[in-house]
């Protein structure tokens, strides 16, 4: 090995890690029909059993995918509203609007939600990379500006909308960014949520995001959101639609930190404007 030095400092024994581990614990979305796709499987005497974690598991980043319009930024805003709702301080970094026309939609999606607006608007924090491009362009500022707001505000959760946004037209970047922003969230110990795109061309239910598959392997799990036009008497039968309604759909692929439910089940935006997990395709065959 030459005079290459060991790197002692990282290596611990599994007691001195896991003396350091959070709890798993679940948090509640506000998306109605999500928090049951999560558990924990306990042992009993009666033999392994299910326990529902009754939300996202805590600490967790996870990679929001899907193409427009398909109810990721919705899922975002229910999230941090129902965090701040909770009295767990939220980070929004918005890539994409600027701050007030976040603002205001966030003021809708509480009232929707019945949510005390003026008192979850204390508990969240509003990062506006959208107007202030050094915060997009370069990610030591974002993450720097990221920090210095964790602790001022004591933040708990932290969304970013969207993560594609800090490395549009630099794709070659996109693991560089992600594994950064992974990275940073974990040794903050942050609930994160990372919107990302898909580029139009990708299979709908891929966890697939721009920047390849490489992207979601790199976070604790990717929840992907898709749109299916029924076009077809197949379509009509198996998605219970009539022809030309569009309908939106939502899959967990995959979660490192609890078990969760692996069906493709259908995302509805209710009259007011609210994302909610409704039965899986399984259950529409039945």
């Amino acid at each position: 090995m030459g005079d290459v030095q060991p790197k002692r400092e990282a290596i611990q024994t599994l007691t001195e890690a896991g003396a350091e581990a959070p709890n798993v614990v679940g948090l509640p979305t506000g998306v109605e029909g999500f928090d049951k796709l999560f558990f924990l499987a306990e042992a009993t005497p009666e033999g392994v059993k299910r326990r529902p974690l009754g939300g996202l598991p805590a600490y967790g980043v996870y990679n929001l995918t899907g193409v427009p319009d398909t109810g990721k930024s919705l899922f975002a805003e229910q999230f941090a509203l129902r965090q701040a709702a909770d009295g767990r301080p939220v980070a929004f970094v918005t890539v994409e609007s600027p701050a007030p026309f976040l603002a205001a939609a966030l003021k809708l999606r509480a009232q929707a939600m019945g949510i005390d607006y003026r008192a979850a608007e204390r508990h969240i924090l509003l990062i506006d990379a959208a107007t202030h491009a050094e915060l997009r362009e370069e990610l030591s500022t974002l993450l720097a500006t990221l920090a210095y707001a964790i602790r001022e505000h004591r933040i708990q959760a932290t969304v970013v909308d969207s993560v594609t946004g800090l490395y549009e037209a630099r794709e070659i970047q996109a693991r560089q960014v992600v594994r950064a922003l992974f990275n940073f969230l974990k040794r903050w110990r942050q609930t994160g949520l990372l919107v990302s795109q898909k580029r139009s061309g990708h299979e709908e239910l891929s966890a697939e995001a721009a920047g390849g598959y490489a992207v979601a392997h790199i976070v604790d799990g990717t929840i992907v959101f898709s749109k299916k036009l029924i076009q077809s008497s197949y379509d009509e039968r198996l998605y219970r639609r009539p022809i030309g309604e569009v309908v939106r759909l939502i899959r967990i692929d995959g979660c490192r930190l609890a078990g969760h439910d692996p069906e493709v089940h259908l995302l509805e935006i209710s009259e007011v404007g609210l994302v909610r997990v409704g039965k899986s395709l399984s259950q529409l065959k039945g």
